[in-house]
């Protein structure tokens, strides 16, 4: 199951990068067309209808998706400082206890962003840029990032029990 799940985060870690590059493509093709527009006046439109809305869902997209695997790696900022002091008895008990306080705040983020996808598609919401977009399709992605954030702490959670040693930390942090 952890080699499943680790293969769900590392493929959520890629196409979170892909959603990188791709803002980073649009943008640099909105610059162009804003350079060559002025260069040469009517040949070319000036601007990629609502990129600023595309480039806005996407890195929201891969904000979200980057979630689960960047726990999991270990790439979130700790403060270890007191934890390290802690015996390792007291640590375990809190980073279990730091990890079902968070499992329920992303468990309530994913309940409300499952309402607000339901709620766009009930109403059939969509984007107020030139290229009308259903909001549900960037919610979705976020919801199911949050989702795979929730995933990967009770997975963290389970590992920390079942290994009764600390899964996210290295000596190296502080």
């Amino acid at each position: 199951m952890t080699r499943t799940l680790d293969t769900i985060y590392k493929a959520a870690g890629f196409v979170s990068a892909l959603l990188i590059v791709a803002i980073c493509v649009l943008v640099s093709c909105q610059i162009m067309l804003n350079g060559l527009s002025r260069l040469l006046p009517g040949t070319l439109p000036s601007t990629i209808p609502s990129y600023a809305d595309f480039a806005g869902f996407m890195l929201a997209g891969s904000t979200f998706l980057a979630m689960g695997y960047t726990l999991r790696s270990g790439g979130h900022i700790r403060v270890n400082l007191l934890v390290q002091r802690m015996p390792h008895c007291f640590a375990l008990l809190a980073e279990g206890f730091a990890l079902l306080i968070a499992s329920a705040f992303v468990g309530t983020a994913l309940w409300f962003s499952g309402a607000l996808v339901m709620e766009s598609v009930h109403y059939g919401d969509v984007s107020t840029g030139i290229v009308p977009i259903p909001l549900w399709l960037p919610q979705s992605v976020m919801t199911f990032g949050i989702a795979l954030l929730l995933i990967a702490l009770i997975h963290t959670l389970v590992d920390l029990i079942t290994s009764r040693a600390s899964v996210l930390t290295s000596p190296d942090e502080v």
